[in-house]
């Protein structure tokens, strides 16, 4: 049986983690979408654009071709023809994604590439809208959330692992700050689904996370839910 699963929630859950490897037990394809976002990110700081220029954002939006490859199963990013996985994942990155997200021009195009792939192939997918606005009727819907506290000192663990400078008070600020933008958002604001399951992963490991969202899938699969 096909299925489409929808991992939405806040920065810092561990949503890629767990979607990543849901992925592999499902034997499907994972989609990324906040590396997407954080590729057109990518692009506007390269180009000296402003978070706050909504102008030259939409007109230059378009400019960016941000393209996803598999290769042994894993998602590629490619940025205008450049893989630029390696230079996704830091603070700056991610806080400009944050601020281009709002933009109605940025989410149409990068949604569509998103609903295109789900189209194609049975995909799990996060984000902060999955569930809401990109996959509407995907199978499994789950709302993975853990506490600014939490994630802030997984997001220091993981940034101190691979040598880098941080400060776990500014990572939680950092932290608080983007919910807030993302949930106060005028277009596909973060929020639960109303068919949603709630997954608060403070207290639990990355298997039994994975465990349950299996199990809701199994659930589905079996017409419970």
């Amino acid at each position: 049986m096909g299925c489409n699963i929808a991992i939405d929630g806040p920065a810092g859950a561990g949503k890629s983690t767990i979607a990543k490897k849901i992925a592999k037990e499902k034997h499907c394809i994972y989609v990324d979408t906040g590396a997407m976002y954080r590729a057109m990110g990518l692009y506007f700081l390269r180009n000296g654009i402003s978070a706050g220029d909504e102008r030259q954002i939409s007109e230059k939006c378009g400019e960016a071709d941000i393209t996803i490859s598999h290769v042994d199963g894993e998602q590629v990013v490619f940025l205008n023809g450049e893989d630029v996985g390696g230079f996704l994942r830091t603070e700056e990155v991610g806080n400009m994604a944050s601020s281009i997200s709002v933009y109605p021009e940025v989410r149409k195009k990068l949604v569509e590439l998103q609903q295109r792939l789900a189209k194609q192939t049975d995909v799990v997918m996060d984000g902060r809208d999955i569930g809401t606005c990109v996959l509407p009727d995907a199978d499994v819907k789950v709302y993975l959330t853990a506490g600014s506290g939490v994630r802030a000192k997984r997001r220091y663990e993981e940034l101190a692992a691979k040598g880098e400078a941080c400060d776990l008070e500014q990572i939680e600020k950092d932290i608080i700050e983007r919910d807030r933008r993302d949930m106060n958002r005028e277009i596909s604001p973060l929020r639960q689904a109303d068919d949603a399951v709630l997954v608060d992963s403070s207290d639990m490991s990355i298997d039994e996370v994975v465990e349950r969202i299996l199990s809701l899938c199994r659930e589905k699969e079996h017409g419970r839910i």
